[in-house]
């Protein structure tokens, strides 16, 4: 909630600040005032309008206001900090030159170029991220272990991490997901959560597409927090008519090779709590399997679970899109502990985030591609795990 409050008011800031600069660069008056500052509101209220159309089944409509919005809260997160970097520029310039005893007061950059500026770099940074959140990439993770059973002497897994299925994630962004799995022909396909996004109504027929991908060892899924914000009852319903086996608080062992835990994602409520909806403990879980299995734990968040470690093998992880937009993705090494790729861990365990397959909120990524992960998991005497990227892209 206290992230929620903090990034709903600076958004709010940065919707002023883009007001009252423009309002005095064009010094027009009440005239360009209003219908500036109304057009302005009505950019910045976009987001809830997404929700009220898609709540009502209005599809077109929703999705042309989340381009909209969407895309202007893109460029404000850009906008608004690299402005607040030049104005404090200007501010040095004006003010700095008595501490230091020179005029600087001619180097001030004017209004104009202050706000149109970043503005200009925002919009580049945004024209650019939209090609590469299309750019998908196909990942390689290479583990050595000796607890694969005589027979297989290797397991292929294909993790899908948040995908966001919805309003602007559609068609095209699955349809090449399922040809670079179906190029694979993994053992198994995992997701790690986020496989839909806000209302599911929108995406109910994609579920017949993803139906149709079978893996040898099966498919599983765990629920993200997105599956909570669009309905838990419908998104369950999604991902199982998706042909995924869901795991929610359990683990399963398919073919006998190999050990498949899932968790839901944790509740986060105020004060620092959280609810675990399955009401049974991560280390439990895990516990109760035979240590002498390869252990994969499927866990939306990256967050490492200390009793876990020893317990598991390999954890799959997403939630962080390594940022997804600049400048969070500066910010997001300091929320997250573990934010993207590959971790070893004590007690011989690992963990790999994935970046994600989809967009959550703006439909762009910049220096944070989409990727889709191929995990092989080799038989060898020795346990070690190696990350290696895959040859070429999808």
């Amino acid at each position: 909630m206290l992230v929620f409050l903090f990034f709903s008011t600076a958004y709010g800031l940065a919707n002023l600040y883009v007001f009252f600069k423009l309002s005095n660069i064009l010094s027009a008056g009440a005239a360009v005032d209003i219908p500036l500052g109304l057009l302005l509101l009505f950019m910045a209220l976009s987001p809830v309008l997404i929700h009220l159309y898609s709540l009502r089944g209005s599809e077109r409509s929703a999705r042309l206001f989340a381009y909209i919005g969407y895309m202007w809260v893109s460029v404000i997160i850009i906008l608004f900090p690299l402005a607040l970097v030049v104005e404090a520029y200007n501010l040095i310039a004006q003010h700095g030159g008595l501490w230091l005893g020179k005029d600087l007061t001619s180097t001030v950059i004017s209004p104009a170029y202050t706000f149109f500026m970043p503005l200009f770099i925002a919009a580049a940074i945004n024209a650019y991220g939209l090609f590469e959140a299309r750019s998908l990439r196909v990942e390689k993770l290479t583990v050595r272990t000796s607890k694969l059973p005589e027979g297989p002497d290797k397991i292929t897994i294909a993790q899908i991490a948040d995908l966001h299925l919805g309003i602007i994630v559609r068609d095209k962004t699955l349809d090449k997901i399922i040809r670079e799995i179906e190029n694979v022909k993994p053992d198994l396909i995992v997701s790690t959560g986020d496989l839909v996004d806000g209302v599911v109504h929108h995406v109910d027929r994609l579920a017949g597409k993803l139906e149709k991908l079978h893996a040898r060892l099966g498919k599983f899924a765990v629920i993200g927090n997105h599956e909570f914000y669009g309905g838990l009852k419908r998104s369950v319903k999604f991902i199982e008519d998706s042909g995924f086996d869901l795991l929610r608080g359990r683990a399963v062992t398919p073919g006998g090779i190999i050990n498949i835990a899932g968790v839901d994602d944790l509740l986060e409520f105020g004060n620092g709590g959280s609810k675990n909806l399955t009401h049974k403990s991560e280390e439990d879980i895990l516990s109760g399997l035979s240590p002498d299995v390869f252990t994969v734990l499927l866990k939306h968040r990256s967050n490492v679970n200390n009793k876990s470690l020893g317990l598991l093998d390999l954890q799959l992880s997403g939630h962080t899109h390594k940022g997804q937009i600049f400048p969070i993705n500066l910010i997001t090494p300091f929320i997250f502990q573990h934010h993207t790729g590959f971790i070893n861990l004590p007690k011989g365990s690992a963990l790999y985030v994935s970046r994600g397959a989809g967009t959550a909120g703006p439909p762009v990524r910049f220096l944070s591609p989409p990727e889709l992960t191929i995990i092989e998991i080799i038989s060898e005497n020795s346990q070690s795990v190696i990350p290696s990227p895959l040859a070429g892209e999808g």
